[in-house]
């Protein structure tokens, strides 16, 4: 069906590797600049894995002012270290960002928080165990249990903007933001809401994790010593995911709305799909059959044949199998037309950023979209017979394109994807 309205994204803001801001993220990307870089907030030396993409040192004080605001320090009181995580703080400053983009105030009424995460405060929680175990009981903070869990990213956010209404967050692995993204979709279109702060947050890179996932070998181990050139999707010598860190919030809100306030629409959220494998805890079923059929219900509720896209944002995670799959099923999904598309993998610059890796996805290519320009797949010296599509290898390209697929598939089996559409397409 034709919806009377489109849903759109009026505000985006961005927490990466490279620092914060919307314009410093997408100038970065744009260029094709590795955020990876060797550990130092803790030492890798016993790791296999001694690489990532972590956040920068953030401060609550990096937070843009909003319309609304009286001048206190209520966000400089909450954003102490021992009861804010690192997840919290870096989503709350990225949806500052978003809302004060949007021209939206604080306390804006109808307006919700819809967010995904796969870790949530796990770094905080992290840290806690470390100092129970060590410190016998002496510096542990009562707020370390509701600080760490999941659910607690979109109530600081809501807090942060001083938001009444829905305050959800969903944690389903790799895809968390992009189901967040379409459950948005969906209460939008179903006049629940009139405005939502929607969007991803992950920050991961912490002992336990780097050595739970050296371990499962599922992380780069062969560029310690190169550390920029370690995410490197599509490349023969690809070994493994860079573990990455950030947020990407954006609003979401009718195009109506957004335009009667003046607001700038960086692009069209048209269709959502997701399905499951149901094969494997952490491995893609090899033949891609619900991949395929994500890709395709996300096109066919948007009302948009294969031909229509014009670039594909790919999950892109820089492991052996899982690209190989990945290319595959777009050759699946759309036949004749994959040799005519060309896609990238925002990952081969800023790492894997978990349960937030489907917002990054759909902020870049909102903003390739707004900026008429595609960024690149960097790394790509040795490209892999088995992943023959155009992939924008190392140098990006001012393209035009109508519309977009944004890809996301994680850990469990599942599978979502998610169509944009330039704002004037």
């Amino acid at each position: 069906m034709r919806w009377p309205s489109r849903v759109v994204i009026s505000g985006i803001g961005v927490v990466s590797p490279y620092g914060v801001g919307r314009e410093h993220y997408w100038t970065h990307v744009r260029d094709g600049c590795s955020g990876t870089r060797r550990i130092d907030e803790f030492d890798p030396s016993p790791y296999a894995c001694q690489v990532a993409a972590p956040l920068p040192p953030l401060s609550i004080d990096q937070a843009v002012r909003i319309d609304g605001d009286n001048g206190d320090d209520i966000l400089r009181e909450r954003a102490d270290s021992r009861r804010y995580s690192r997840a919290s703080l870096a989503g709350v400053i990225a949806a500052r960002e978003a809302w004060a983009d949007a021209g939206l105030h604080l306390g804006e009424p109808g307006a919700g928080v819809i967010i995904g995460t796969g870790g949530g405060g796990i770094e905080l929680g992290e840290r806690q165990y470390r100092e129970f175990f060590t410190d016998a009981l002496k510096r542990v903070t009562p707020y370390a249990i509701p600080v760490s869990i999941c659910g607690m990213l979109s109530s600081e956010i809501s807090m942060a903007l001083q938001l009444h209404g829905i305050s959800h967050v969903l944690s389903t692995g790799c895809t968390s933001s992009t189901d967040a993204t379409g459950y948005a979709l969906s209460l939008l279109r179903a006049g629940e809401a009139d405005a939502l702060l929607c969007g991803g947050v992950d920050a991961c890179v912490t002992p336990g994790m780097i050595y739970g996932f050296s371990r499962m070998r599922a992380v780069s181990t062969a560029f310690n010593d190169c550390p920029e050139q370690a995410s490197r999707p599509f490349d023969r010598a690809r070994d493994g995911f860079v573990l990455g860190e950030g947020a990407w919030m954006y609003v979401l809100e009718l195009e109506e709305r957004a335009l009667a306030r003046g607001a700038h629409v960086y692009g069209v959220i048209e269709g959502y799909g997701s399905t499951c494998d149901a094969y494997h805890r952490v491995q893609m079923d090899p033949e891609g059959v619900q991949i395929v059929r994500a890709m395709a219900l996300a096109m066919t509720r948007a009302e948009r044949d294969p031909e229509s896209i014009g670039y594909v944002n790919f999950h892109g995670t820089s492991t052996q199998l899982n690209d190989v799959i990945e290319i595959k099923c777009v050759r699946d999904v759309f036949g004749d037309h994959a040799e005519r598309l060309c896609g990238s993998s925002t990952k081969s610059m800023v790492g894997h950023p978990q349960g937030a890796s489907g917002a990054c996805g759909i902020v870049t290519t909102a903003l390739a979209l707004d900026r008429g320009f595609l960024p690149p797949t960097i790394n790509m010296h040795d490209a892999d017979p088995a992943c023959d599509l155009d992939v924008i290898p190392n140098v990006g390209r001012a393209v035009q394109v109508e519309a977009a697929l944004c890809n996301c598939l994680g850990f469990g089996s599942k599978n979502s994807a998610v169509v944009l559409a330039r704002a004037d397409a």
